[in-house]
């Protein structure tokens, strides 16, 4: 590869993302980047963390405007050939690495499934079109009200959860067939439950705790095998078919 190697952390202005960035940007040995909607605010947090002796570079990144999300890969493209590691905080294609930051809620919220679900969902062959077309129906029979008849457990940010948790599994499985000399890793992972605007006043741990694991799977060694496709909790491997109580987690989302 040419150049420098490059991360982007979507979601990072404050919190969480934030902390993962301030962590990278003394750990990996490339261009950091912190993404921002606003631009005036993304502006005076990198002044900031420029103050702290950090270098991030600042992109202006809508993750729901396609449009928006097209600039940035185009930038990418144009200036590194593509990105090492994308962080997905806010919940693009990278050459090595992507951690998607998931949570204990959706490990949890999956055996509070009826089995089928579980079945389905937990299921080495379920496709990305299968795990939609159970999303869409999840929405559907929440907005009927009919949800927990139909297996589904009461808990919307539970699912979602759910559903990011078993994408991942599914972009692994295709990277290996797909893929396998290109060395791409994708995991999803639990921060722990942060202090946070949305946790407040509960979170137990600081923004920087909370990055621990997602920066430990962005800074994997390039040659690792694994994990490829987990869920991952205080740098370990969750059983993904199982019981929850297998979870090495007695923290919030």
């Amino acid at each position: 590869m040419s150049g420098p190697q490059v991360v982007l952390v979507t979601g990072s202005t404050r919190g969480l993302g934030l902390a993962i960035v301030q962590a990278l940007c003394q750990g990996f040995k490339g261009d950091v980047y912190l993404s921002a909607r606003d631009v005036p605010r993304g502006t005076m947090v990198v002044e900031d963390l420029q103050r702290e002796g950090l270098k991030p570079r600042l992109l202006q990144l809508d993750i729901t405007d396609p449009v928006s999300i097209q600039a940035a890969r185009q930038h990418f493209m144009k200036e590194y050939g593509g990105l090492d590691v994308l962080i997905n905080n806010a919940g693009i294609a990278p050459k090595r690495r992507i951690v998607n930051v998931a949570s204990i809620v959706g490990y949890i919220t999956l055996y509070m499934c009826s089995p089928d679900l579980q079945a389905r969902l937990c299921s080495d062959d379920i496709t990305e079109e299968e795990l939609v077309a159970l999303m869409k129906r999840f929405v559907a029979e929440a907005k009927a009200g009919d949800h927990i008849n139909k297996g589904w457990p009461n808990s919307v940010y539970g699912v979602s959860k759910i559903g990011l948790m078993a994408l991942t599994r599914i972009h692994a499985r295709r990277l290996r067939r797909e893929m396998p000399q290109r060395g791409i890793l994708i995991n999803s992972c639990c921060p722990g439950w942060v202090k946070s605007d949305m946790t407040y006043p509960n979170g137990t741990k600081t923004p920087a705790e909370g990055a621990d694991t997602p920066v430990y799977l962005a800074l994997l060694p390039p040659a690792t095998l694994e994990p490829q496709g987990e869920f991952v909790v205080d740098r370990q491997v969750q059983v993904w078919a199982g019981s929850p109580t297998d979870a090495t987690i007695d923290e919030g989302p």
